[in-house]
């Protein structure tokens, strides 16, 4: 097996990140009281727990690199989550950036950052 990492991130209640991702074509491979996996594929999130949590004080982030930004994003818009500048969940869509790379942005229901990055 290649070494990996995979980000833990907060929610607020897992049965809600847990629904809000499962839209997005992830799955429950792990969960009890303190902890939470989801996968999709080869993407792995881990989740703890942070009732308190406030979205928009949320500092929290990682990258999902992806073979299809475009195709991920056609799904996030497709499970009806807005193009926007403020609230959560929201989008913000790939585009082109100086490195050459396409880079858009999913934040979550509790405030987390995800970019959404392809693959050269």
């Amino acid at each position: 097996m290649p070494d990996i990492a995979t980000p833990n991130l907060p929610s607020r209640d897992f049965a809600t990140t847990s629904a809000f991702y499962d839209r997005l074509g992830f799955s429950e491979a792990y969960r009890d009281e303190g902890w939470m996996i989801l996968e999709r594929g080869e993407l792995v999130l881990e989740f703890f727990p942070f009732p308190d949590l406030e979205p928009a004080e949320s500092s929290f982030g990682c990258c999902l690199r992806l073979d299809d930004v475009d195709a991920f994003y056609r799904v996030c818009l497709g499970v009806g989550l807005p193009e926007s500048t403020r609230g959560f969940p929201r989008l913000h869509p790939p585009r082109q950036d100086g490195s050459g790379l396409r880079i858009g942005a999913l934040l979550d229901p509790d405030g987390t950052l995800l970019r959404l990055i392809g693959h050269p």
